[in-house]
C-alpha cells in the first residue's frame, strides 16, 4: 500500500472529503470528523484527509478541554481496546489496528500511547507519512516523551528526512545527556545527514546499513567512540588525530570539520574549534546550522574567558567580557536574521533578544512571524502577550495569552507561566474574579509556583 492523492481516489471518497473539509471550515467539527473518518476508512492512504481529520480533532479538543484526571480515567477505560489493537498489529493486521487506534485518537488526539500504536500500525501498513504526521502532533504535546522521539527519529531516517531525524535525536540527547544509545543515534543521524552533501546518496538508495554507507569500519568505530557518555583526554586526542587524517584525505568534507570542531570546543581549544567551523562554512556557505554552531562556539568562548577572569579575582574584566558577549549575541542574531529572513526559529530567538533589551515594538513583529512555526508557536504567543502587556494594551495581551493557553493541554511550566500572566493582565484590567480563576488553576496544581499562594490569599481576602 502507499499514500494516494485526492485526484486518484473514487468519487465517493472525494465527495466525503469535500463535505468534511467544508464542515471544518464552518466549524461543524463533529460532522467534519465523521466525514473525514469515513474517508480514511475507505482510503487509508489519503494523507490529505488524515491531515484535516487531525486538525478537526485538535480543534474540538481545544474547544472542549478535558482535565488530566478525566483523561486518565478515560484512558484506563479504553485500555482493552488499545490492547486489542496491539494484538491485531502483532497478528499482521496492521490496517485493522490502525483504524482501531484511530477510534481512540478521536477523543484524545494528543495521547502518546494511542499515537505510538497508531504510528506503528500505519508504518507497518505502508503509510509512513501518515505515521509521521500523527507522531509530530503527539510530540508537540508530549515534548519530553523519549519513546515518541525515538520512533519519530527512526521514521524520519527511513524516509530520508535526515535533517529532521537529526533534530529529533538532538532533542533526545538534551533530555538524556548520559544515554550512550541516544548519543549513538545522534551520531548516526549526523553521519547520514551528511550523505547529500558528501556524495553518499547512491549508497543509501541501495539500502545499505549505516556501516555500509560509511567508507570504512574505522569511521563507524570512531563515531561510536564519540557517542560514549564519558571520554578520557586520550580518547578525545585519538579522535582528533583520526579526524585530522581524514580531513587531510578529504579536505572538502564538512562533516569531518564539524566533528573535529565539537571535540576542540569540548577541550576548551576555542581557536582551533572556531577555525574548523569557519573553514566548514567557507566550504559550504549558506549553511545556517554551521553558522548556528559557530555562534554557539563563540558565546561559549566568551563564557570561558569570563569564568577564567572571575576565578583569578578580576571581576571588572569578567563583567566587561560578559557585556561583550551580550553585544556579540545581539549583533550576530540581527545579522543572521537579515541573511536568513525565512528562518522562523531565528525570528523567535531575535524576538527574545529584542524583548529582553526593551525593544518591545520591534520584538512584536518577530514574534508574529515566529508563531507560524509550530515548534515555537505557543512561546511566541506568550511573548506577544508580554509585549502587549508592556504597552498597556491589555485586551490584546489577553487575546494572545488566551490562545496560548488553549493550545497547552498539559499543566507544565509553560502552561503555568501563561495562566499566571493571564491572571496579571486580568488584575490590571480590574477583573479580580477572572484573575482568581487563572491563579486557582495553577494553585490546584502547584501551590509553590511563584507567589500564586499569596495571590489567592489576597484575592480571597479582598472578596
Amino acid at each position: 500500500m502507499a499514500e494516494v492523492t485526492l485526484e486518484s481516489v473514487p468519487k465517493q471518497v472525494r465527495d466525503m472529503f469535500n463535505r468534511g473539509f467544508t464542515a471544518l471550515e464552518r466549524d461543524n467539527l463533529d460532522y467534519a470528523i465523521e466525514m473525514l473518518s469515513s474517508c480514511v476508512e475507505l482510503e487509508p492512504g489519503l494523507l490529505k484527509a488524515w491531515k484535516f481529520l487531525r486538525a478537526a480533532q485538535m480543534k474540538r479538543a481545544m474547544q472542549k478541554p478535558t482535565s488530566t484526571l478525566s483523561k486518565a480515567i478515560a484512558s484506563a477505560g479504553k485500555a482493552p481496546a488499545l490492547l486489542s489493537a496491539m494484538g491485531q498489529m502483532k497478528a499482521g493486521k496492521s490496517r485493522q489496528a490502525m483504524m482501531a487506534t484511530e477510534k481512540l485518537l478521536r477523543s484524545d488526539p494528543t495521547n502518546a500511547k494511542y499515537g505510538k500504536v497508531f504510528a506503528e500500525a500505519a508504518a507497518q501498513a505502508g503509510f509512513p507519512e501518515t505515521a509521521v504526521m500523527t507522531l509530530e502532533l503527539v510530540r508537540d504535546h508530549n515534548p519530553e516523551d523519549i519513546s515518541i522521539l525515538n520512533w519519530l527519529g527512526s521514521l524520519y531516517q527511513k524516509m530520508g528526512r535526515t535533517s529532521s531525524a537529526r533534530e529529533c535525536f538532538e532533542r533526545l540527547c538534551e533530555l538524556c545527556p548520559n544515554d550512550g544509545a541516544a548519543l549513538k543515534q545522534l551520531k548516526d543521524a549526523m553521519a547520514i545527514d551528511s550523505i547529500s552533501s558528501d556524495g553518499w546518496q547512491k549508497a543509501s538508495e541501495k539500502g545499505g546499513t549505516y556501516r555500509d554507507i560509511l567508507k570504512d569500519k574505522g569511521e563507524a568505530t570512531q563515531l561510536e567512540q564519540e557517542a560514549k557518555s564519558q571520554k578520557s583526554d586520550d580518547d578525545v586526542d585519538s579522535l582528533i588525530a583520526d579526524l585530522l587524517e581524514k580531513i587531510e584525505a578529504e579536505p572538502e568534507n564538512t562533516n569531518f570539520r564539524r566533528a573535529i570542531a565539537n571535540l576542540y570546543l569540548k577541550q576548551d581549544r576555542y581557536e582551533e574549534g572556531l577555525a574548523a567551523l569557519q573553514e566548514a562554512i567557507r566550504l559550504n556557505p549558506g549553511d545556517p546550522e554551521l553558522e548556528r554552531a559557530l555562534s554557539a562556539g563563540r558565546m561559549k568562548e566568551f563564557d570561558f574567558r569570563a569564568q577564567q577572569l572571575r576565578e583569578s579575582g578580576d571581576e571588572e574584566a569578567a563583567a566587561a567580557v560578559e557585556h561583550e558577549r551580550l553585544q556579540f549575541e545581539f549583533d550576530d542574531l540581527q545579522d543572521r536574521v537579515e541573511r536568513y529572513p525565512n528562518d522562523l526559529v531565528l525570528r523567535y530567538d531575535w524576538g527574545r533578544m529584542l524583548y529582553d533589551n526593551d525593544y518591545v515594538n520591534e520584538s512584536i513583529q518577530q514574534f508574529q512571524l515566529a508563531q507560524r512555526n509550530p515548534k515555537n508557536r505557543v512561546l511566541a504567543l506568550y511573548y506577544l502577550g508580554l509585549c502587549f502587556k508592556a504597552k498597556k494594551q491589555y485586551d490584546l495581551a489577553l487575546d494572545q495569552l488566551s490562545t496560548a493557553s488553549s493550545e497547552l493541554l498539559i499543566m507544565d511550566g509553560n502552561k503555568k507561566n501563561v495562566l499566571y500572566e493571564l491572571g496579571q493582565v486580568s488584575e490590571l484590567m480590574g477583573d479580580s474574579p477572572k484573575a482568581a480563576e487563572f491563579y486557582k488553576e495553577i494553585y490546584q496544581s502547584d501551590i509553590s509556583f511563584r507567589d500564586v499562594s499569596q495571590k489567592i490569599e489576597e484575592l480571597y481576602s479582598a472578596g
